[in-house]
């Protein structure tokens, strides 16, 4: 896992926070929990080949 990977989660999240504020602010709440869960299916999506490649290591270690 790089650097790069661990900024833009960061970013996404300092976004999410920021606009999730100026939307329950606003009164739209609806969709202030739209973009944190935008955000959070964007966040998954590119930690997905780590975890996939994290399951693939565990089941080569454990066969015998």
């Amino acid at each position: 896992m790089d650097i790069y990977l661990i900024l833009r989660i960061a970013v996404v999240g300092i976004l999410v926070s920021i606009l999730n504020n100026v939307l329950k602010h606003s009164g739209r709440d609806d969709q202030a929990f739209l973009v944190g869960l935008a955000g959070m299916i964007l966040v998954l999506f590119w930690l997905l080949p780590y975890v996939s490649e994290l399951f693939e290591t565990i089941t080569k270690l454990f066969e015998i």
